[in-house]
């Protein structure tokens, strides 16, 4: 029973960059999962090096995802992986992960979710089809002091929301992209592998999703302003975006890779009738909550802050003081997607049960987000709905 053990990973993907290192520190932190397996890159002799760096046995590291996906389906049950976390370039994402429901594994995977609707509406029927538990990787909704923004506004603490301001600047895209020290990312600007987004898929649909899980709406509709200041590519790398939500708030969502000297800026401001919420993501342990009458009050993160939500506490790890972040918040998500993993393996159908992670709805949603955001900038009715 994986209630007795932890939980087996495979990995698809990861042998370059920093995102795979990310990945397998974080679903390990709280001895929960272990690596098992996996194909970690597209170069079989790659994939194989990969694998013997993390010791695991070699006939446990895959040339490619097919094979890994149907030898491991054919492993007793006590062996083999539990699930799979895919961690590729965009344009696989949509094959592997409906390859992996199909072959009975749960799924963990980065975004965006696919490069196009027609992926993510088949993927999203997959999921329901196969009944399988599904985890979209948008990673910033794991830190405790964004859970602690979201708890305050679901208890009506700061009244209903009337303006959201969201952000997500970065500057690697500015400059000389070669002498960045950021070649592993350079599949992003090649539109057959990024899907035809570079900044939205990147980074905007994490804006996008931050946007909705604080607030608890859902945007309505979009107009946008896309614009492309980098000449050797033809996606976007700054996007300007005002945003209707459901029940009449509204919003500016703010996405760039072309800002100076930012790094991973994202930012998010909440207004309500009653007071205002705001937390960066590069000082990820303090939100501060703003009223009318009284001085601003600075909320931290930290064990033992009884004051804080129940899901901020849960996500909290160490006394306040010590810094907990990014791939804390990583973890947090894997954890939420483990337990509900474990249901499934006890018997519960994966669906039944609501985990606090972001699912494969959120994904369809990022991607209607994009496809709405190009469809404003390139037609004369600015305002699109998003459906």
């Amino acid at each position: 029973m994986a209630a007795e053990r932890k939980l087996r990973m495979g990995l698809i993907g990861g042998a370059r960059g920093f995102i795979g290192p990310v990945h397998r520190m974080a679903a390990a932190l709280d001895g929960q999962i272990e690596l098992v397996c996996g194909a970690f890159s597209s170069s079989a002799k790659r994939s194989q090096e990969t694998g013997a760096e993390l010791f695991l046995p070699q006939h446990r590291v895959y040339d490619s995802y097919d094979e890994m996906l149907a030898t491991e389906a054919r492993l007793p049950a006590d062996q083999r992986m539990d699930f799979v976390s895919v961690v590729t370039p965009n344009y696989l994402h949509a094959d592997i992960a409906t390859k992996a429901l199909q072959a009975g594994f749960h799924v963990l995977c980065e975004k965006p979710l696919t490069i196009s609707r027609e992926q993510a509406d088949a993927l999203v029927q997959t999921v329901n089809n196969t009944g399988l538990a599904f985890c979209l990787m948008h990673n910033y909704s794991g830190y405790p002091m964004v859970k602690e923004a979201r708890g305050r506004i679901k208890a009506g603490q700061i009244g209903a929301v009337r303006k959201v301001v969201v952000e997500y600047p970065q500057g690697w895209l500015a400059g000389d992209f070669a002498a960045a020290g950021v070649k592993h990312q350079s599949w992003k600007l090649d539109p057959e592998l990024s899907g035809g987004s570079c900044c939205l898929g990147d980074i905007g649909t994490h804006a996008f999703h931050l946007a909705e899980y604080v607030t608890g709406l859902r945007v309505a509709e979009l107009c946008a302003d896309l614009s492309i200041f980098i000449d050797y590519k033809q996606m976007e790398d700054d996007a300007n975006i005002l945003l209707h939500f459901d029940g009449g708030a509204r919003g500016i969502l703010y996405a760039s890779q072309v800002s100076i000297n930012d790094e991973n800026s994202l930012a998010i401001r909440v207004y309500g009738e009653l007071g205002g919420l705001e937390w960066h993501q590069e000082e990820p342990n303090t939100l501060l909550v703003k009223w009318p009458d009284r001085p601003r009050e600075l909320v931290r993160s930290g064990c033992g802050n009884a004051y804080l939500t129940p899901a901020a506490q849960a996500a909290t790890r160490i006394p306040a003081g010590h810094p907990e972040g990014f791939i804390e918040a990583f973890a947090n998500v894997y954890l939420a997607f483990a337990q509900i993993v474990r249901n499934a393996a006890a018997g519960a159908p994966a669906g039944s049960v609501d985990g606090d992670f972001p699912t494969v709805n959120d994904g369809l949603r990022g991607i209607a987000f994009i496809e709405a955001a190009w469809e404003s900038q390139r037609s004369d009715r600015k305002w699109v709905p998003l459906v």
